[in-house]
């Protein structure tokens, strides 16, 4: 039986689901037929920790007497704002020792203020990489995945991200249908590429103010393979072009163009995971005209094809 032992991190301030989640993940894997992962939790001193929802979680022992893991997992949460310096003193000393880092949210804040991420790409939680960014100059920040991996590193974006990226460790150290059996238990979806957007369309744009920039938004969520030029959308908005253009970026943080390219990708995102439609169909149907225009958006935003991407998130084959 092959074992891999996982060390989780405690502090007070942690938040709960980055610890519970990833841990539910390697627990659940840990049920099929010769896997197991030895799962351990401490905090500094031993003592138990206050999450930020008010939760108190036991940890195992103290980091001082914890073995060297395979895997070592630092969460995030409110307390990484101000870490203890003697935890980022220990993170500094025991990064480098395990075969694989890992951050969830933002405890990527406590690996850099530890030198751990010094040259290499990483994220966290939208709301802190601007942070992550400013103090560490030396960490190349990707705000935008869902999870990144660089080597023996691998750090997450929010809460359930954690969870996508725990299912690709698993899926990595004992294939993809164990991964898959572990998120059909959770009820989640084994399908959120690593390079996958933080946001939806939706969530990555704001709502405009004004009704009818509104309501361009929910028509153009509706009508993916509708003319979407800016021209066509203008005069839905009874605006100028250059108008509407500008409106629509003031209110909404992205351009029409941007906006309808993610909306589009989405689309056919869903269709690829959910349907057994023809690819020159689904790229009829979002918007792309052509099989390769398709192609060509779907390589520049996950590094991907069409077809690598169902083959790889798709479920109507496993289902």
């Amino acid at each position: 039986m092959k074992q891999r032992s996982v060390l989780v991190v405690l502090f007070d301030g942690i938040q709960s689901l980055d610890v519970t989640g990833p841990m539910e993940v390697f627990a659940g894997a840990s049920l099929s037929p010769d896997i197991s992962y030895e799962l351990r939790t401490a905090s500094l001193d031993g003592a138990p920790v206050r999450t930020s929802c008010g939760l108190t979680l036991v940890p195992d022992g103290s980091l001082a007497d914890a073995p060297a893991p395979h895997t070592l997992l630092v969460p995030g949460g409110g307390g990484t704002r101000a870490p203890d310096p003697a935890l980022v003193h220990w993170l500094r000393a025991h990064g480098p020792l395990p075969e694989r880092l890992v951050s969830v949210c933002s405890g990527a804040l406590l690996l850099a203020a530890a030198g751990q991420l010094d040259g290499h790409r990483a994220t966290t939680h939208w709301n802190v990489c601007e942070k992550l960014a400013r103090e560490h100059p030396a960490v190349e920040v990707d705000p935008d995945p869902i999870f990144v991996r660089d080597g023996r590193l691998a750090t997450s974006a929010g809460v359930t991200a954690g969870i996508d990226l725990a299912l690709a460790l698993v899926e990595e150290d004992h294939g993809r249908d164990v991964a898959l059996t572990v998120a059909r238990h959770l009820v989640v979806f084994l399908r959120r590429p690593g390079g996958q957007s933080q946001f939806s369309a939706q969530l990555s744009a704001q709502t405009a103010r004004r009704e009818p920039l509104r309501e361009v938004q929910h028509w153009i969520t509706e009508h993916p393979a509708a003319d979407l030029s800016v021209e066509a959308l203008a005069v839905r908005a009874r605006l100028s072009p250059r108008h509407f253009a500008r409106a629509f970026q003031a209110e909404t943080g992205t351009t029409p163009g941007r906006y309808v390219d993610r909306v589009r990708l989405e689309h056919a995102r869903r269709l690829l995971e959910d349907t057994t439609d023809g690819v020159a169909g689904i790229a009829r149907s979002c918007g792309y005209g052509t099989p390769e225009a398709m192609r060509r958006a779907f390589v520049k935003a996950l590094g991907a094809g069409p077809a690598e991407y169902r083959r790889r998130f798709g479920t109507t084959h496993h289902s």
